[in-house]
Parts: C-alpha cells; sequence; structure tokens
C-alpha cells in the first residue's frame, strides 16, 4: 500500500510518498496560515514527481503542530466549562487554578465543583446531585459555552461518575461538545484535569481544522482514509483526533524520531532533530519514543497524559552567531535564513554559515564566508559541539556511549563525532524524516489503571489488561494479526489499601489495510 505522510511544522510543511520501505518522492512547501493550502503544494509536489494517480494511495498519515501552537499562542481557543466530580474532597483547589492568568481569562466560561467521585476501590466519595447538575446545565446554556470537559476524583479506575455526568449532558445539551478527563489523562486529579480542560477548549478549532485538510484532500483527489499522528508515535483516525486533539501536542518530533528509527535501522538511539531555531532530542527505546515519567506543562499548564521524553535547546541552522563565536542561539532568523546568511548574500552570521566555513557543509557561495576570521569559526564550531554533546549527555542513563542518529534540515550542524556517541548516523531522506515518521507509524491501545490483588492474583490482571489493551489497538484499526506488547508497567501503590497495583500496558499493530 502507498502511503502518503505529511507533517506540517511552523515554517515548512512536508510530504513523502512510501511504497512499504521505499521513499518514491518527497517535497517541502512553506507552511501556510491556513494549513490546507501548504499541504496541497507540498502534495502535489509530492505527486508531480511521480507517476502515481491519486486514487493509488491507500492512506494518508498527517502529523501537525497546529494545536499546540494555539495554546502557546493563546488563539483560536473555545470558552469551556469544567464540572469537577469531587465535593466536599477537592474544594481547597478550583479548577484550572494554577493555569496562567491569560490562559484561564481566555477560556474560563464556567468552573465548578458538584458532589461525585469515587475511592480507587469503588467507594464513593458523595453521590451525584442530580439537581446541582441540572442547575450546572442551565449555567452553561447562560454563558453560551459549547464545549464541557468533566473530571472525577479517580475517575481512570471507576468511570460510572464521568460517564453518567456526560450522558446527562447529552440528554439535555445534545450539541455540546463533552471531553471525559478518563479518556485523556493518568492518575492525578488536576493534571488530568488540566488535560481534558486544554482539549475541550481545542474541539472546535480541530473540527475546523480536519475539515479543511480533508477538503484540501479531496481537491487533489485524495479520498483515502486520513490519520492523524500521536504524541506516542502512533495513529489516530482523523474524526478521533477531532474529539481528542490534545493527543496531537509533541507528534512533530515523535515522527521525527519514529522516523530516524525506520530509516537508520536503529531502535534504541539518541536522536537529534536538528531544526532551522532549535534541536529537539528525544531518545528510542524498541523503537518508540520514551515517554516522559513526570507532568508536562504545556503553554504553562501543567498536564499528566502521555508525552515524549523530548528535551529541545535554541540551536538550529538560523541560529545567529556572536562576533566572537561564544553565543549562538537562541535568536534565529528561522525561515528567513535564505535570505540573511551571509552564504545566501544575507548580512547575518549563522550557524550555517560557520558549518560551510568549516567545511561540514557545502551550499550557498562558500566564498562569501571564506573571510571569517579561522579562530572565530573555531570558537564557534566548539560552542556547537559542546552544547549538543551536553545535549546527548542529558537524555542518556549511562555513562556509556550511545548512537546518535541525526535527521531535520540543520543536520550538517553535527560533527561526525560528537562526545558520548558511540556513533554518528546520518540516514538517507533525514530532511524529511518527520513525515517519513508519520508514514510509517502504526495503531496502539493503552490500559492505564489501579487493580486490587486481594481478590486477584497478578497474573490474571496483568492478562486482563494485556487483552484489554490489544482489543482497544485493534478496535483502533491494527491488524489483529500483527498487533503486540510493547510496554509492560507495574508499579505497587503502598500507600493505598487492598494491595493496590497501578497496571500500565500498551499493544501496538500494523495499520489494517482493507
Amino acid at each position: 500500500m502507498v502511503r502518503l505522510g505529511i507533517d506540517v511544522g511552523g515554517t515548512n510543511t512536508d510530504a513523502v510518498l512510501l511504497d512499504r520501505a521505499d521513499v518514491l518522492a518527497w517535497a517541502k512547501h512553506p507552511t501556510t496560515a491556513d494549513v490546507s493550502s501548504g499541504i496541497v503544494g507540498a502534495v502535489r509536489s509530492v505527486l508531480d514527481q511521480v507517476r502515481i494517480a491519486p486514487g493509488e494511495i491507500g492512506a494518508v498519515m498527517l502529523g501537525t503542530t497546529h494545536f499546540t501552537n494555539a495554546v502557546i499562542q493563546r488563539r483560536n481557543l473555545a470558552r469551556i466549562a469544567v464540572l469537577r466530580l469531587g465535593w466536599p474532597a477537592t474544594l481547597s483547589i478550583p479548577p484550572l487554578e494554577d493555569w496562567p492568568d491569560d490562559l484561564r481569562e481566555t477560556v474560563a466560561g464556567y468552573l465548578t465543583i458538584l458532589p461525585g467521585g469515587h475511592q480507587f476501590d469503588g467507594r464513593e466519595i458523595s453521590p451525584l446531585d442530580w439537581t446541582a447538575l441540572t442547575a450546572a446545565v442551565d449555567r452553561i446554556a447562560q454563558e453560551g459555552v459549547q464545549s464541557v470537559a468533566i473530571s472525577a476524583v479517580f475517575s481512570p479506575a471507576v468511570a460510572a461518575h464521568e460517564d453518567a455526568v456526560a450522558r446527562f449532558l447529552h440528554e439535555h445539551r445534545p450539541h455540546l461538545r463533552i471531553t471525559r478527563s478518563r479518556e485523556i489523562g493518568r492518575l492525578g486529579l488536576l493534571e488530568r484535569e488540566n488535560a481534558a480542560a486544554l482539549n475541550a477548549c481545542l474541539v472546535p478549532l480541530a473540527e475546523e481544522t480536519i475539515a479543511a485538510i480533508r477538503s484540501a484532500l479531496a481537491e487533489l483527489g485524495l479520498d483515502a482514509p486520513l490519520y492523524l499522528s500521536q504524541n506516542d508515535g502512533t495513529l489516530m483516525t482523523a474524526e478521533f483526533a477531532a474529539r481528542y486533539p490534545v493527543l496531537t501536542f509533541a507528534s512533530g518530533p515523535t515522527n521525527s524520531m519514529r522516523g530516524a528509527a525506520f530509516l537508520s535501522g536503529l531502535h534504541d538511539a539518541v536522536v537529534l532533530d536538528v531544526g532551522g531555531t532549535t534541536t529537539d532530542a528525544g531518545v528510542l527505546v524498541h523503537g518508540f519514543p520514551r515517554e516522559a515519567s513526570f507532568a508536562v506543562s504545556i503553554g504553562g499548564v501543567r498536564t499528566n497524559f502521555r508525552m515524549p521524553d523530548v528535551v529541545s535547546i535554541g540551536l538550529g541552522g538560523g541560529s545567529i552567531v556572536s562576533p566572537d563565536g561564544t553565543r549562538i542561539g537562541p535568536q534565529s532568523v528561522g525561515f528567513r535564513l535564505s535570505e540573511e546568511a551571509l552564504v545566501f548574500g544575507g548580512p547575518t552570521l549563522t550557524a550555517t554559515d560557520i558549518a560551510v566555513a568549516a567545511g561540514r557543509a557545502r551550499l550557498g557561495a562558500p566564498e562569501r564566508v571564506a573571510h571569517l576570521p579561522r579562530e572565530l569559526v573555531q570558537r564557534a564550531l566548539a560552542t556547537i559541539d559542546q552544547r549538543l554533546s551536553e545535549l546527548v549527555d542529558s537524555l542518556k542513563t549511562t555513562a556509556a556511549p550511545v548512537p546518535v542518529v541525526v535527521v531535520g534540515g540543520g543536520s550538517l550542524l553535527v560533527p561526525d563525532q560528537l562526545e558520548g556517541a558511540s556513533e554518528v548516523v546520518r540516514p538517507p531522506y533525514a530532511a524529511v524524516a518527520n513525515a517519513i515518521g508519520a508514514a510509517i507509524a502504526q495503531v496502539s491501545g493503552e490500559i492505564d489503571r489501579i487493580v486490587s490483588l486481594e481478590h486477584q492474583t497478578r497474573e490474571r490482571a496483568l492478562e486482563a489488561a494485556r487483552v484489554d489493551a490489544c482489543r482497544l489497538a485493534i478496535e483502533a484499526g491494527a491488524d489483529p494479526d500483527s498487533v503486540q506488547i510493547v510496554e509492560v508497567e507495574e508499579v505497587p501503590l503502598a500507600y493505598l489499601p487492598s494491595n493496590a497495583v497501578r497496571l500500565r500496558v500498551k499493544a501496538v499493530g500494523d495499520l489494517r489495510e482493507d
């Protein structure tokens, strides 16, 4: 099956046609404000390179930073209601209390704490109050809110109250877009609630954006199924993404890492994705990005849903170099590199100019940097190499050298030998590793639950979690014959009674070809 992979970045939209393991064509196109026209430009470029009719493309996989940027830039966000089910146990900290003031003021329409929620073992904190819920529904209508986040104490363990309130809202206000926190976040009420609230304020934008993308693909004659990349390196359908846009957060670096694994053949390595302004670094474990083990902040909001462990520094091909070469970035000429850099006839000394002057790369007009003092070039190179080495070391869990895979348009900055690296690997098509990562993505299912081992064995609890994770992967579109368990995490919870254990199981499979 021929796949079309697309990655919509802040500067460029990349597209690649992939026939199993073969790259048939690839292209870059400037990202546009409406997203869709940039996609059309990139896709047209790849279709023009090969004799493939649009009808021969079996699936379209797309990764985008659009929704992350909306939160960071505080734009196109919907006003929301947040209903927390946890009265009276959770009154001390109101919903969205730890959000940046400007973001809370932008999205907060109606925030309340109502009776409800459970202990992890199923005991109610307090029963649902239908009179209070009716009043909340009326208030939501008065505020003109169209999107609602529901969070209940320990809902990942006991979902009954979130589900009941979601049904109640749907019966009384069928037009409401509803996000249940247990569908997105993990244990930890405030962070899970934050994740659900972020999702709720993005759902209208996601519906509009995905509709525009579908329209753009239809304009090109493409009617293949559309999938979006999740931040764990797997796929979700466009319909699912319209309901859960927060799952696309950090999918760009994740796609680059998956593409790096595919292109290099290395499944355990550090990946450096060097762009025009930043270098994103992460760790591959069994071919997938290592997940962050701590709460991740998005636009100043602490969340606890799955996110890759990615570290970014202000170093890229467009980074501006100080006159003495000791400081590089974080300021960058960005997408104006082809106009601003010395090698392209511009007035600004950039990291790309240093790489060309040192002989690491050959592009533009090398004679334009021949006048740079040798001491300046060597000092700047030392600064670049030190920052990259420190970045690699910050991700390692042992002192032993590890393979480093380099991708991205700015990868010419990375030397062939790097301290802390056993080898530096530069795979083919590294410039579009992100789009390739989208095209090869698989489908996953994940279970994260707390179980009591008082009345069942550990083996039975684990097997039930494995079965459920595989079922979710198959329901998401995975080929049943390809599904396998790739991650099992078991954490005893000594502070809870009933011999409680937290189980997290992840299953992954290839996309089913119908």
